[in-house]
């Protein structure tokens, strides 16, 4: 019988305190799809599963729901959090409105060591991307666009889209599950990072769009 993974994922954390081995693996399940939108998340069942006691777990769930990734429904509990229309395009709406800032004042601020790093962080995604774990391709995806936040100089603007991080980091997620979507994401990350050596706002900011809006209308329709 092949083991639990979860249980797998807890031995991925050994020197966290458990609190934290729990939430990442929950959150990890989530993300990956081990634990499925609404699927219930009964604090006995999964202590007997993860070998801990319930405390943790339900530290862990609280935590999940303050992402947004679990929710509580009256008389049914906790359970995952499905990924509805309106939400998707609610954080989505939020993150175009902030990434086009980004790549405005990109445009005007970011050294050539900046555009190094965002070379770099393009061709790591590349390599990643035939053999990297979902959330390990997810997190290459993100470490780009960082770069381009770090770059801007605006300590409150990364601040305000580190704050939609968890919400975001789901949705890449899903839009990654699609594999036809990872050879776009190369073309339009390098696409980006063109413009913005160029400093040509204009280009960069449409780039920035469309990029945000494909992931959207991919995620859409797979919600059918």
């Amino acid at each position: 019988m092949a083991e639990d993974k979860l249980v797998m994922t807890m031995k991925e954390y050994p020197d966290l305190p458990l609190r934290d081995v729990v939430f990442r693996t929950l959150r990890k399940g989530i993300l990956q799809g081990d634990l499925q939108p609404g699927e219930r998340l009964m604090e006995i069942q999964l202590a007997n599963r993860l070998g801990v006691s319930r405390t943790p777990i339900r530290e862990a769930i609280r935590m999940l729901e303050l992402e947004g990734l679990v929710v509580n429904i009256p008389r049914k509990g906790a359970q995952v959090a499905r990924i509805t229309e309106k939400d998707l395009r609610d954080v989505l709406e939020v993150r175009l409105g902030l990434e086009e800032l980004a790549v405005d004042l990109a445009c005007d601020r970011i050294t050539d060591e900046d555009l190094s790093r965002l070379y770099l962080a393009s061709r790591k995604f590349e390599k990643l991307i035939r053999k990297a774990a979902l959330t390990e391709l997810a997190e290459a995806d993100e470490e780009f666009h960082a770069i381009i936040y770090a770059s801007t100089g605006n300590r409150r603007l990364e601040q305000l889209i580190s704050n939609l991080r968890e919400q975001m980091y789901r949705y890449r997620v899903e839009y990654l599950k699609d594999t036809e979507n990872r050879d776009t994401l190369i073309r339009e990350h390098d696409e980006l990072w063109e413009s913005l050596k160029k400093r040509d706002r204009k280009s960069a900011e449409e780039y920035m769009r469309r990029h945000i809006m494909r992931q959207m209308d991919s995620i859409k329709s797979s919600l059918h």
